[in-house]
């Protein structure tokens, strides 16, 4: 069945795309929920007016994307991991560390759009990881894969991003502990008047 596309959709196509679908997908997934629309004389004038609009969103994402990626090429994640004398990990870099990794710089990527080299990342050393961002465009993150104990002599750092982490939910959990005791010292000497 052809169809108009109204939203992106993955693995399928982009908004103002037609495109010939299984008529079930069609009628019980993407028309019932205005994602698409059956293709015909009167939606595709609909989508002719409508095709400077789609490809300036389109030109505007294009650019976005343009722009992240060379802020992601500009980023070096470092982490510390257990390693055995090879230089082999007791477990692997996996794409959700790759995730958090973004996110805590500002960039929110889907875990499915990163493509590590072997399905996972299981030797210290440098590796790129790929980053689909837009369409065709890749973008490379340099991996610095450290093991544990070991000093990074990168940037100054004195450890990696996810020994920052655990810092800092050290220090979160400790205060915590801090607070709660110094809350129950106050009941104590009310309950002791």
């Amino acid at each position: 069945m052809k169809i108009i596309l109204y939203r992106d959709v993955p693995n399928l196509g982009e908004e103002g795309d037609v495109k010939d679908v299984a008529p079930g997908y069609a009628r019980n997934f993407l028309i019932p929920k205005k994602i698409a629309v059956p293709y015909g004389k009167a939606t595709k004038m609909e989508l002719l007016q409508k095709r400077r609009a789609i490809n300036r969103r389109k030109a505007e994402r294009a650019t976005d994307a343009a722009s992240l990626k060379t802020r992601i090429e500009a980023m070096e994640m470092e982490i510390m991991a257990a390693a055995g004398e090879q230089g082999r990990l007791f477990g692997s870099v996996t794409s959700t560390a790759v995730v958090d990794y973004l996110l805590s710089h500002g960039i929110n990527i889907e875990r499915k759009k990163i493509e590590l080299p072997d399905g996972g990342i299981r030797n210290i050393g440098i590796h790129n990881v790929k980053i689909k961002i837009y369409g065709e465009q890749l973008a490379e993150l340099r991996v610095n894969v450290a093991p544990a104990g070991a000093k990074q002599p990168k940037k100054g750092s004195s450890g990696s991003e996810a020994e920052a982490s655990l810092d800092a939910k050290t220090v979160e959990h400790s205060e915590v502990k801090v607070e709660d005791a110094e809350e129950s010292k106050p009941n104590e000497a009310n309950e002791e008047n």
